[in-house]
């Protein structure tokens, strides 16, 4: 390879670690360029599978700050499948063709500037994608916003209920203080004046009198 071309295979690298949110490095020692291309279709839109010549990939990971952890892997016939869109469902995929074709070999990875293990990569694999916890937690949304409704549509019937005990609480506090005809109330302290007192002051001095 010309000295040109490793420049432009070096900075084309450099740009797709650094433009991409994760990479994992395998070897793919034994596998046709039939089986790789049916790799690359089974990753879809969320990574790329580039064979790459080590070397240059140390490079290129260097310029671009990858961590040493995953240069050091860089032995034997080597691809990296640079990630771009869900994590998980790219680790699945490679897991799941790993599989079906033994020769593909995970050796490590690097998601946001971390280092992974095949055991980390793995288990990136058994989580649940990115499109099932959204739609999880959009139906929790719901639920809750359900229960919300519910909550505020009773509002209304409980104020009536309510209300409507107040009322006949009212009434029925009314008809127990009603006053007899012909008998006073209760006076400011809450008691009926006797007889001596509701009698005018004027009515004994009239008595004496005559």
């Amino acid at each position: 390879m010309a000295r040109a071309e490793k420049v432009t295979a070096v900075a084309e690298l450099t740009e797709r670690f650094q433009n991409s949110s994760g990479a994992v490095l395998t070897e793919y020692r034994g596998l046709t360029v039939a089986q790789i291309g049916e790799l690359r279709r089974s990753l879809g839109d969320n990574a790329s599978f580039s064979v790459v010549k080590n070397t240059l990939t140390k490079i290129a990971a260097t310029e671009a700050g990858v961590t040493s952890e995953l240069t050091d892997l860089l032995t034997g016939p080597s691809a990296i499948a640079f990630v771009h869109g869900d994590v998980v469902e790219a680790a699945k995929g490679l897991r799941d063709f790993a599989k079906t074709y033994p020769m593909l070999v995970i050796k490590g990875g690097v998601l946001d500037g971390k280092a992974l293990k095949p055991a980390e990569i793995a288990r990136l694999a058994d989580l649940e994608s990115r499109e099932v916890l959204l739609a999880k937690l959009a139906g929790a949304m719901k639920a809750s916003m359900a229960g919300a409704a519910a909550t505020f549509a009773a509002l209304p019937s409980q104020m009536a209920r309510l209300l409507a005990a107040l009322e006949q609480k009212r009434s029925d506090d009314g008809d127990g203080g009603a006053e007899v005809p012909g008998v006073a109330g209760p006076g400011p302290g809450g008691s009926a004046p006797d007889a001596a007192e509701a009698a005018p002051a004027d009515s004994t001095a009239d008595s004496t009198e005559s």
